[in-house]
């Protein structure tokens, strides 16, 4: 604190709260009188209990700080010769102040800059004013997490535009558009006031992931605010005004799609879908110049240098040409550097690798240092090898790489990503994982793709040096459904990302279990092993059980557990991997002890295995259509409190009750409620699948467990009444989803359901008995996202359909088996109710394809289509047509019998277009019985074989299996 000076004038100032507040009941005074002679001692929680505070401060040293009291004290004013004089203002906001004029150290925070701030404006206190604007224009421009609230952002927003203060609005609006991502997650963002929301969204650094999350925050604010806005004139204009700032060229087409139903975006919905297609009609050698150079600018893609995240999954439209295009300084610019270096961006895709980056180190392109993850899944348009260059040149610290359902992302491809991109640490490849998986269907013939017995890769010493140095980085790897990657290219990969820490190969059927094995050998950094509905056997359960080490010495042998790589797993999955035999099995389970995640499904797991099970943080435990025992389960689940999902659905023995002590180390006799009480005291479960052995008591002993349950699925042999499932709103009030198998429903459980869990998200009634009618689906359901209806309703008309349309108006995956009533007009309803659907299943439908497919075909953003038994309107063409139409689609499944030509044109595979799976049943006559009154047997139809055809990167593989797929 300053010295008092000479002066030792002093004068009292009391200050009153102009809003009374209640005094401490421990105080009996209603005001105190402090000094500043003492003011680093002050106790402010004390001193401000009180209603009134007087305060003995130095005349002079007011005067000269203060603007105010030097008008008050030094004019002409009668107060200018008083001792004490009385004001009105918030006590703590001018106990700071004074704090502030004695130099006395002042934290400002969110919370009390704007107190600060106005008591500075009021009292005139510049020093204090500085201050204020001084730390927010840093704590505004810092690149840290964001400091300042969002509510009091807007409090500080409407403060400058009220008193004029511009320096506040501006750094405000600046602020909000830089961390608009925080914002929009933030409860109040819907409390943003239109023109600092529409300031924002102008804003040259408005920093977003997408644009869709830009266009839905958006409608959440427009919706929110629609209410307030109803009467005013300005309410149309309002809405157009924000919403025209977003590109609606760069939205993914399902989202667009789906918006073709809201009220406020139904036009730029369509203007969107238009734009799209025009720029799918475009090729990708083609040029810009067919667009327009007003477009351009909507095709920017937005990058800012605070951006970290750049989506554009599901974008069919972009390619490198769009993406090159965003990273040049001006659209304005752009024809007269692409003239002088005598390239289009639509011609990159034209380069071979070394012209490509040639002719990128000769264009401007901008630098955006923050961005570390890249989304471009579902862009099949978009050339990965000019993509991957500009990624090289713009994002330097680029770390994450999404590029899931793109089949041309071959093993090649990673070799030059992670050369061109040093940092890149997780890449993701994941396709759709082909139905043929051999443990699960019977091959009736097969004329499968030529399994590469070589690397198709060609390196030389240089690459190899430096594919090594870069492919250190990578640490998590998924790979997921590629069944065109082979022992040759896990042996690649083995050998260059020795940091791999996490790798997903579920589905990879051309796998081996010695490729595999392998892999686990050379990487000893796996914690995370993903290998579900592979060839993983005992050769791969030997090299995680084994010593990580190369060498060991022969005294070192029986302490290899120490350092084997199943100790130190996190994660293994290793569903319906039937090669691994109990006794791997038992070895496996005996050695990790750190297991997070373990799915087991469809092994041949036992009871031993789990028994022999060491470990305590089991987070997720999938042990369905297994042979285990109640007692084996409670055991494991009493030794990991910490489960949060629990899948046992398939588990026969669950229902059953222990008969032969000699292989119940732990127990002789366990029940099922025994092993649910168990659940109920041990855990706190999100996530819950039994079948088997489940009822409306074990719903009551597991409640406790269950209270924040978020998924549960009841399977066959579970039965948990019309009580068990009345009680299940009550009990489980957040559920989001809930899949019912073989239940005995009714009316009234299912709008219970509906009317009380408004966070359901997905619903399926499978194969269920009892009677419900449309008044089970009334309740409207905004939030539901997936609704299977299988040979439950088959009542269903195209009324009940409509009305179920306005129910459920957010569907995007619908899924109706056995509706007979319903026909071809149900198209039609189906495609205007739901525009934005990604899946369609019509099985058993009526009629509804007799006439063949034309409404459906208006869901522009299907992926995945599944029509059989719905009448035989089909034509010939049809596959090629749906592809051609649908950017979309990957997976088509029909029945010959829906041939209107009694067969298909199969798409070869350069006409194909995104399409990866095509599924086609075949039906066969059989006689049925013969009854007295009828003079010949009557025949029907039944499932004779399947034909499945998968497309990898390069060929297509022809199967024909017994099972309906």
């Amino acid at each position: 604190m300053a010295s008092s000076t000479s002066d030792d004038d002093f004068i009292t100032v009391v200050c009153s709260n102009p809003n009374r507040i209640q005094a401490n009941t421990t105080s009996t005074d209603v005001e105190i009188l402090i000094s500043v002679t003492n003011i680093p001692s002050w106790d402010l929680p004390s001193i401000l209990c009180h209603q009134t505070v007087k305060v003995q401060a130095h005349r002079n040293r007011l005067i000269q700080h203060s603007s105010y009291f030097n008008g008050l004290l030094s004019g002409s004013f009668s107060e200018s010769g008083l001792d004490c004089i009385a004001i009105e203002w918030n006590l703590e906001a001018f106990l700071h102040i004074l704090n502030c004029i004695y130099d006395c150290p002042l934290d400002v925070t969110s919370k009390n800059f704007l107190p600060l701030y106005e008591g500075a404006l009021y009292f005139g206190v510049e020093m204090l004013l500085m201050r204020c604007k001084t730390w927010f224009s840093e704590v505004v421009s810092a690149e840290v997490p964001p400091q300042v609230q969002l509510d009091d952002l807007i409090s500080i927003w409407s403060f400058g535009l009220e008193h004029a203060r511009d320096f506040l609005p501006e750094l405000c609006g600046s602020y909000l558009a830089r961390n608009f991502m925080w914002a929009i997650s933030m409860n109040c963002f819907v409390d943003i006031p239109y023109d600092l929301l529409l300031s924002c969204v102008k804003h040259m650094n408005l920093t977003v992931d997408s644009e869709m999350h830009l266009s839905n925050a958006l409608l959440v604010w427009i919706d929110a605010n629609t209410e307030c806005m109803e009467g005013l004139s300005r309410n149309e204009d309002v809405c157009t005004g924000i919403l025209k700032q977003i590109r609606l060229s760069l939205l993914p087409l399902w989202f667009a799609a789906e918006k073709r139903s809201s009220c406020h975006f139904s036009k730029f919905a369509d203007e969107s879908i238009d734009s799209i297609f025009r720029l799918l009609r475009i090729p990708s050698t083609g040029s810009v110049d067919a667009l327009g150079a007003s477009h351009l600018h909507d095709l920017r893609i937005r990058l800012t240098k605070f951006s970290k995240r750049v989506n554009l999954s599901s974008c069919s439209q972009i390619t490198s040409a769009v993406l090159l295009l965003s990273l040049l300084p001006s659209a304005n610019s752009i024809d007269y550097i692409l003239r002088g270096i005598g390239q289009s961006p639509f011609n990159l895709e034209r380069l071979d690798r070394d012209q490509c980056s040639e002719v990128l180190n000769l264009l401007p392109t901008l630098s955006f240092e923050a961005v570390q993850e890249v989304d471009i899944s579902k862009c099949p348009r978009l050339h990965l090898q000019s993509a991957i260059e500009c990624f090289r040149k713009s994002f330097p610290s680029l770390r994450i790489l999404k590029a899931a359902f793109l089949l041309k992302f071959k093993i090649s491809t990673l070799r030059k990503l992670v050369r061109k991109c040093p940092m890149v640490c997780e890449v993701d490849l994941t396709t759709d994982t082909s139905p043929i998986i051999s443990s699960q269907v019977s091959v009736v013939s097969s004329s499968p793709a030529i399994t590469p017995q070589i690397s198709n890769l060609s390196l030389n010493v240089q690459d190899m040096t430096s594919f090594y140095n870069s492919g250190l980085s990578i640490a998590k790897l998924t790979l997921e459904g590629r069944n065109d990657l082979y022992d040759s290219d896990l042996q690649y990969i083995s050998r260059f990302c020795v940091s791999l820490q996490y790798v997903n190969l579920k589905g990879c059927t051309s796998l081996t279990d010695v490729g595999i094995a392998s892999l686990l050998r050379r990487c000893i950094k796996l914690h995370s092993v993903l290998v579900c509905d592979t060839s993983f056997g005992i050769n791969s359960v030997l090299a995680l059980c084994s010593s990580s080490s190369n060498h060991i010495a022969v005294e070192q042998i029986e302490n290899e557990l120490l350092d084997s790589l199943a100790l130190n797993l996190q994660i293994l999955h290793m569903g319906s991997c039937k090669c691994v035999d109990e006794t791997s099995l038992l070895k496996l389970m005996s050695q990790m002890q750190k297991l997070k995640s373990l799915c087991l499904s469809d092994t041949r797991l036992s009871d031993g295995a789990l028994y022999s099970f060491r470990g305590s943080s089991l987070e997720m435990l999938d042990i369905s259509n297994t042979m285990v025992s109640n007692a084996a389960v409670a055991y494991l689940v009493g030794g990991n409190p910490g489960l949060k999902c629990l899948k046992a659905r398939g588990c026969r023995n669950l229902s059953q009750q222990e008969s032969d002590p000699q292989k119940r180390e732990f127990s002789f006799s366990y029940s099922c409620r025994e092993l649910h009480n168990e659940i109920g005291r041990t855990c706190m479960l999100e996530e819950i699948a039994l079948g088997w052995g489940f009822s409306y008591s074990s719903l009551e002993a597991l409640k406790p467990a269950i209270t924040s349950l978020r998924k549960i699925t009841v399977g066959l042999g579970g039965l948990l009444g019309e009580d068990g499932l009345r009680k299940l709103p009550t009990i489980c009030p957040m559920l989001e989803l809930i899949i019912l198998y073989f239940q005995v429903i009714s009316d009234r459980t299912i709008m219970n359901i509906m009317a009380n869990l408004k966070k359901l998200v997905v619903l399926a009634f499978c194969h269920c008995l009892g009677d419900i009618s449309i008044l089970s689906f009334k309740f409207p359901m905004p939030n539901l996202r997936k609704l299977k209806l299988q040979r439950v309703t088959p009542w269903m008309t195209n009324n009940d359909l409509f009305i179920l349309t306005q129910s459920c108006a957010n569907l995007v995956e619908l899924s109706l088996l056995g509706c007979t009533l319903l026909d071809s007009e149900s198209q039609q309803i189906i495609s205007q109710g739901w525009p934005g659907l990604v899946s369609i299943h019509l099985e058993e439908c009526g009629r509804v394809t007799t006439m063949g497919v034309s409404s459906l075909l208006d869901c522009k953003a299907l992926e995945d289509l599944l029509l059989r038994h719905n009448g035989p309107g089909l034509q010939r063409s049809f596959i090629f047509d749906a592809a051609s139409k649908l950017p979309m689609l990957r997976k088509v499944s029909l029945d010959f019998c829906d041939a209107a030509e009694g067969d298909f044109d199969i798409p070869n595979y350069g006409d194909r277009h995104f399409l990866s799976t095509l599924k086609i049943a075949k039906c066969k006559l059989q006689k049925g019985l013969k009854v007295s009154f009828v003079k010949a047997p009557r025949r029907r139809q039944v499932h004779k074989e399947t034909l499945v055809l998968v497309w990898n990167s390069s060929t297509v593989t022809r199967t024909v299996v017994k099972e309906r797929l």
